[in-house]
This record gives structure tokens, sequence and C-alpha cells, in this order.
């Protein structure tokens, strides 16, 4: 097994070091992958590196009919949460509905998980059936 030992100052490192270029169609090189495990073990080796292909995280199947509607679901509420947040004429009374809502059973903590919970409301209305 090899051992992994980074720069002085450098203690560990988690997350993708290199990935692949992709040129003229095709990609160049792979993917150089870092980890560190935080479990609590008896082992002082706890730094992996890995190197997988360049494909390997290519999607072997397309897209399914319910994942293309998420797919446009998502867009669609994130145009219509961008939209409602700058809308000058709303801010207000979205804000006073959250407030309202906010210490409540089930009611969302933040402004932009209210405004993305009425959003997909209403476009689920919109787009019922």
């Amino acid at each position: 097994m090899g051992k992994v030992t980074y720069s002085p100052g450098i203690q560990y490192v988690q997350g993708s070091l290199a990935k692949p270029k992709k040129l003229n169609g095709h990609k160049h090189g792979d993917y150089l992958i870092g980890t560190h495990r935080t479990a609590p073990t008896q082992s002082s080796d706890c730094t992996r590196l890995y190197l997988r292909k360049a494909d390997t995280y290519d999607r072997a199947t397309q897209p399914t009919g319910d994942e293309l509607k998420a797919r446009e679901r998502f867009a669609a509420v994130a145009a219509l949460v961008k939209a409602r947040k700058g809308d000058l004429s709303q801010i207000s009374a979205d804000q006073d509905a959250f407030l309202a809502q906010k210490d409540t059973a089930g009611g969302k903590k933040t402004m932009r998980a209210y405004l993305w919970k009425v959003c997909g409301a209403e476009y689920d209305q919109q787009h019922q059936g």
C-alpha cells in the first residue's frame, strides 16, 4: 500500500486534486481524488489518494421522463423565486407571511426556503395533471 505525504504545512487534502480537461470533443487526463478519514480508528494512516478514469462519472443511461420533468420544474421554480425576490410590490407581504409561518410546525426557517415552497406550490397548481 502506498502512503500519501503532502508538503509541510498541508495536513490533508479532501476532494478533487485534478479533473480531466475536455478538448476537441474528448477528455484528456484522469481524476485525482484525495480523501481524509475522520472516523475514529487505531491506524495512523487516514489519508488516501485515488485515481479514477476520465469516464468514471459519465452517465450510462438517458434521463427518464420523470427526471426531465423534475429538471423542468426546478428551473421554472428557480426563475419564479428569483423574480419574486426582486418584486418590490410583494416583498412586505412575503415577509409578513414568512414571519407568520416561521415558528409553526413544518414552517420554513429561511426566506429563501419559504419562497421555494410558495413558488413550488404555484407551479404545481398551474401544471396540475
